[in-house]
């Protein structure tokens, strides 16, 4: 059940809403082209599962601006079918994060692209930025991100990607390795505090190794001291200064 759905449409402003303690996902957007979302509020307690704060899949040119999502799953998750899309101006937490995914949940399944998330806080969330896919066979993919100008306060894994995605930890297919193309993707100008020692997190598929991933001008801390990266099958670049040190 969702508080809002808006399907198969084009050229829609939402402005100001706010929803409010959602039996699951507060907002979806599904097959639609030109939707914008602008002030939204949107607020329920951390511990209230798959109550996602904005939902967008089969669907171009969404932007998702100014707005405040607390939720106890992802403030904004982003599925299959995604293309040309900007969030703008968004604090989020509690919640998971800002995710791109899941995806490859199915072996045909439409990818994600030309995606820029910019000026954001995160604060006490379980993720900052998040890429996950499933553990097994699929043609998806997800490609030129571009994740700006974030800062996170206590967040457990501030960037993430995580190929091996399963949140009931009792997939039989994982050990056969995602095939979602994770590349090009740039994390500039981040910022901020971890709660875990691991700040930076790239744990990629053997079958389908993220390529092109950028990290520019990163500083993430864990309690006042230099924090961890961690690379699994991961090739990129890292410029300016990167703090934890880069893996790639």
């Amino acid at each position: 059940m969702q508080t809002l759905s808006i399907s198969n449409s084009q050229n829609v402003v939402v402005s100001r809403l706010t929803s409010l303690n959602s039996h699951m996902f507060h907002m979806v957007i599904n097959f639609c082209h030109n939707v914008k979302l602008q002030g939204v509020r949107i607020s329920a307690p951390g511990n209230s599962p798959n109550t996602d704060g904005i939902h967008v899949q089969f669907s171009t040119a969404v932007t998702i601006v100014s707005s405040k999502i607390a939720t106890g799953d992802d403030c904004v998750s982003i599925g299959p079918g995604t293309a040309n899309m900007l969030v703008d101006k968004v604090t989020c937490g509690p919640g998971h994060g800002i995710s791109i995914g899941s995806l490859g949940k199915d072996v045909n399944e439409q990818g994600v692209q030309n995606v820029t998330v910019r000026s954001t806080t995160f604060v006490g969330t379980t993720n900052g930025f998040r890429i996950k896919a499933w553990g097994k066979p699929s043609n998806g993919f997800a490609r030129n991100i571009l994740f700006q100008h974030a800062t996170m306060y206590n967040v457990q894994n501030p960037i993430f990607i995580d190929q091996r995605y399963c949140p009931n930890r009792n997939c039989a297919d994982q050990h056969q390795g995602s095939g979602v193309r994770v590349s090009d993707v740039t994390y500039q100008n981040i910022r901020g505090t971890s709660a875990t020692q691991v700040a930076v997190n790239f744990d990629c598929s053997n079958r389908s190794p993220c390529r092109g991933i950028r990290l520019n001008n990163v500083r993430l801390t864990y309690r006042n001291r230099a924090a961890v990266a961690s690379c699994r099958n991961a090739g990129g670049t890292a410029y300016g200064f990167v703090q934890p040190r880069s893996c790639l």
